[in-house]
């Protein structure tokens, strides 16, 4: 009468890129390919977290 489910000890993750499943050498991609995207997209600005606009300077 067990109700707990089993889960795998290390589940094996996707890669944020593609969806592969990841390699152990270039956690948490799944190809240094991927990681070189993954970096230009840092690179580039293209993960950008908004501000917000209030038209208020916060400097005194």
């Amino acid at each position: 009468m067990d109700d707990h489910v089993k889960k795998p000890a290390n589940p094996k993750r996707k890669c944020p890129i593609c969806g592969k499943p990841a390699e152990h050498a270039t956690r948490p991609f799944c190809s240094s390919r991927c990681r070189d995207v993954d970096l230009n997209r840092w690179l580039k600005g293209s993960y950008v977290i908004p501000g917000r606009d209030d038209g208020t300077d916060d400097v005194e």
